[in-house]
């Protein structure tokens, strides 16, 4: 490649220029102020011996460095020089400190004249004010609906349109593709603006089973294969649930678990657990689908029934339901696991006497009912942005006889596999030295992040970081007096159960209000960037509160009361009361519904 041999200027302007002689006799004022150790080391910093090899001049014109034996020049220190032109380290930096400047004033005046950005830095300076003044615990946490990056609202939208479009062609998908930036599929151009309207979902009376030549297939379905790290094969099962429900049914066992929580909410819960994966989450949440429907039958059955059924299932004649039934009841009533009380984060506790457990006393079925019993009641209790729970494992009195390995792997795996991000933390109290041995077994089957969130306590000093000593019971010596006493179901608790006509009546008004919410979605989902989108998301958010306030007019109609209504945890409207006064009295006694009482008045 020919190179120029003619002298190169710089191309940035010439700032400053000042005579050879100012600068150097600056320069040698200012070295004989360092404080050296000889004359001679500062007479070496201002005149340094510098000997290089003569070469052409125009190596030197490009290094801008003259050699001792160049005819263009005597030296760098030669007094004929008339002027020195700094056009290296000096006149670059003012160069691009002026260019910094400038940019620094019109960013800071395009911020004083858009009223949109400075409205954008508002909730920061309330995160950070809140922060300080120590309101944490009412701040949406990150990854929840309100608080999203811009990202994890994009891997959101793509969830969600992979939800909608469950049934659907691959050549179909929920929503226009190329508007949301959604994992590229092929559309035919026939089928892309003339879409045949989605089927409305049936919370009752739906297919369970998937019709002969029905399809449920998409793009990204079909790229779905075994992941190595599948812990507890949820993408086989997700694979059997394609292939044995219909999408009607998968969708409204999906809204069937959202009940008054906020339907993004859900969805941001498998996003989270499968690092906002979101084939992983799709896969996660439909073999999770799958598991309730058809293994569990949680809403079916267990929420349906609750204590009741399993008193009238205790005196049935069939020997298998009997056992059952009075191996549930022997749970409730035994006061091993219940749900009392918050946290210093306001996150509901279930605590669990691990003393008055016995390997073999109740079958495996009904243990694996009750655990999925109360991990539903407390999501009962739970309101943003409170979103998980917290587990007291009191290990008094602990032996080898209370240990049983079987129930606590259904534990974990309904945590880790089926109510993801649903555990806040996992206090092990006054754990004795046996069970050293059988915590290195369990840790071995946790996730490293639900091992994270398991702490050692051994008395109410290191407990109290956790729970305030006035909501830690009086057995673990803190000093709050309440005993478990259960209640048992009362005559006529559930008769709104009966009335079908009121029941059918809201569950149509539900799915209208679904429907709403799916249709505005898949408009969020294709006017994602657009003037529309603030306006969209407004109304989701408008529909998910709507959808809340429902859910608690259906909730006496479809699902049976348990111990935190009787005792009025749980009240009419959804009204949340952790700590309510006199209510397991009146109700007991009288069968009148639970007192009132303001979430302020504590004991």
């Amino acid at each position: 490649m020919p190179v120029s041999l003619k002298p190169q200027t710089s191309a940035l302007p010439r700032i400053f220029t000042f005579p050879q002689r100012f600068l150097l006799s600056t320069a040698r004022s200012r070295f004989a102020q360092l404080p050296l150790t000889s004359q001679l080391g500062r007479q070496s910093l201002v005149s340094p011996n510098v000997q290089r090899l003569n070469r052409p001049s125009a190596s030197s014109d490009y290094g801008r460095f003259h050699s001792l034996g160049s005819t263009q020049s005597s030296g760098l220190y030669s007094p004929t020089a008339p002027r020195v032109l700094l056009q290296s380290r000096i006149d670059f930096v003012v160069y691009s400190l002026a260019i910094v400047s400038v940019c620094l004033y019109g960013v800071l005046c395009q911020h004083l004249s858009d009223p949109d950005a400075a409205a954008e830095t508002e909730p920061e300076a309330h995160h950070l004010a809140s922060h300080l003044s120590g309101t944490m615990a009412t701040e949406m946490p990150p990854g929840r609906p309100g608080n999203l990056t811009p990202e994890q609202e994009e891997k959101l939208r793509q969830l969600w349109n992979l939800i909608l479009s469950l049934g659907e062609d691959a050549s179909t998908t929920a929503a226009d593709n190329t508007s949301a930036s959604i994992a590229p599929t092929e559309t035919s151009t026939a089928g892309k603006d003339e879409k045949p309207k989605k089927k409305r979902v049936s919370l009752f009376s739906r297919k369970d089973k998937k019709e002969v030549g029905s399809t449920n297939s998409s793009a990204t379905v079909q790229t779905i294969k075994e992941d190595g790290d599948d812990k507890y094969g949820q993408t086989k099962q997700f694979q059997e649930a394609l292939a044995s429900q219909s999408p009607e049914a998968l969708r409204a066992a999906i809204w069937a678990m959202v009940k008054h929580d906020h339907p993004d909410a859900l969805a941001l819960r498998f996003l989270r657990a499968r690092k906002w994966d979101v084939e992983k989450a799709y896969v996660m949440m439909i073999s999770t689908m799958n598991w309730r429907l058809t293994e569990m039958k949680v809403d079916e059955e267990i929420m349906r029934t609750g204590e009741v059924g399993a008193l009238e299932a205790s005196k049935s004649s069939d020997a298998n339901t009997k056992k059952l039934g009075e191996d549930f009841m022997a749970q409730a009533r035994s006061g091993k696991t219940f749900i009392h009380g918050l946290d210093k984060a306001g996150r509901p506790i279930c605590q669990v006497r691990a003393r008055m457990h016995r390997q073999g006393e109740q079958c495996e079925e009904s243990l694996e009912k009750y655990t999925v019993f109360l991990i539903e009641t407390a999501r009962m209790v739970l309101a943003p942005p409170v979103d998980t729970a917290t587990i007291v494992f009191d290990m008094t009195g602990f032996s080898m006889a209370n240990m049983d390995y079987t129930p606590v792997k259904f534990m974990i795996k309904c945590f880790e596999a089926n109510y993801p991000e649903s555990l806040g933390t996992v206090l092990v109290h006054r754990a004795p030295w046996v069970f050293q041995g059988i915590w290195k077994i369990i840790k071995g089957w946790l996730d490293p992040v639900v091992a994270a969130k398991v702490h050692f306590t051994n008395n109410v000093k290191e407990m109290s970081e956790f729970i305030e000593p006035s909501r830690i019971l009086k057995e673990l010596d803190g000093q709050d007096e309440w005993d478990y006493k259960y209640v048992e179901p009362i005559d006529g608790e559930n008769d709104k159960m009966r009335d079908t006509a009121t029941r059918d009546a809201l569950v149509s008004g539900r799915e209208d209000l679904i429907h709403e919410y799916e249709e505005t979605t898949l408009q969020w989902i294709k006017e994602a960037g657009t003037d529309k989108e603030p306006a969209i998301k407004a109304r989701r958010n408008e529909l998910a509160r709507k959808l809340r306030d429902d859910y608690w007019k259906l909730d006496p109609y479809i699902r049976a009361k348990c111990f935190l209504d009787r005792t009025g945890v749980i009240q009419e409207g959804g009204e949340i009361n952790m700590y309510p006064k006199g209510a397991v009295a009146s109700q007991a006694i009288n069968g009148t519904p639970a007192v009132n009482t303001p979430a302020d008045d504590v004991d």
